[in-house]
C-alpha cells in the first residue's frame, strides 16, 4: 500500500495558497473525509478478513504434507512440497500485506493529525468519531476473538490421543489462531481510534448539549 494512494500531508505555512478559510475548510474536510475512509472504512473490515481467509487456505495447504505422512501416501514425497509451496504461497502474502497496512495505518493518523490542526470545523469534524463503525469493527472483532479461542482450545480438549491425527490438531489450532489474532487486530483499532477521537476531537458531545 504505496504512500502515494494517500492525500498529502498539508503545505507548509509559507506556501499555504487558499485564496480564503472557506476554501481551506473545503479542502481539509475532503482530505479528512478520505483519510478516514483509509483509516476505518468498511473496505479495510473487508480487506482484514480477506486476509484472515488467505492465511487460513495458506495453513491448511501446509498442513497437507503432514496429513498425507500420517495416512503414508506413497505421493507424499512428490505433492508434499508442491502443497507447501502452494501455502507459502497463500500465506506469505497475507504477514507482508497486514505490515505494510500497520505501518500505513500510523501515517494516516499522523496526516489526520496534521490536517486537524490547520483549523477547526465542527460539523466536518463530527463526522470523524464514526461511533457506530467503529462500534462494528470491536464487536465483529471481539466474535472473530471468541471464535479462534473456541476452535484452538476444542481441537486439543476434543482430541482423543489414541486416534486423534497430529494434522487434524495442527490444521484446528492454526485456523483458531488466525482468526483470534485477526479479531485481536480489530479490536486494537477499534480502541485506537476512539483513543484517538477523544484526544484529536474532545468527548463526544451529549445528545440535548449545546
Amino acid at each position: 500500500m504505496p504512500r502515494s494512494s494517500l492525500p498529502p500531508p498539508p503545505p507548509p505555512p509559507h506556501s499555504r495558497m487558499w485564496p480564503d478559510r472557506a476554501a481551506l475548510l473545503a479542502d481539509r474536510g475532503r482530505v479528512l473525509q478520505e483519510l478516514h475512509r483509509c483509516s476505518i472504512g468498511l473496505q479495510r473490515v473487508l480487506l482484514l478478513w480477506l486476509l484472515a481467509l488467505s492465511a487460513i487456505i495458506g495453513w491448511a495447504l501446509l498442513v497437507v504434507p503432514l496429513q498425507q505422512f500420517e495416512e503414508r501416501d506413497p505421493l507424499r514425497f512428490l505433492l508434499g512440497p508442491v502443497f507447501t509451496l502452494l501455502g507459502l504461497a497463500a500465506l506469505s502474502p497475507s504477514v507482508i500485506t497486514l505490515g505494510h497496512a500497520i505501518r500505513r495505518d500510523h501515517l494516516i493518523r499522523q496526516l489526520l493529525d496534521a490536517w486537524l490542526e490547520l483549523d477547526s470545523d465542527p460539523a466536518t469534524d463530527a463526522g470523524l468519531r464514526s461511533p457506530g463503525l467503529s462500534l462494528f469493527w470491536f464487536l465483529s472483532s471481539v466474535v472473530l476473538c471468541v471464535t479462534g479461542l473456541w476452535v484452538s482450545f476444542a481441537s486439543v480438549i476434543g482430541a482423543d490421543p489414541d486416534r486423534a491425527r497430529h494434522s487434524d490438531v495442527a490444521l484446528d489450532m492454526g485456523i483458531g489462531t488466525i482468526l483470534w489474532l485477526t479479531g485481536l487486530i480489530g479490536v486494537v483499532k477499534a480502541v485506537r481510534h476512539y483513543r484517538w477521537a477523544v484526544r484529536a476531537l474532545g468527548p463526544a458531545p451529549r445528545p440535548g448539549a449545546r
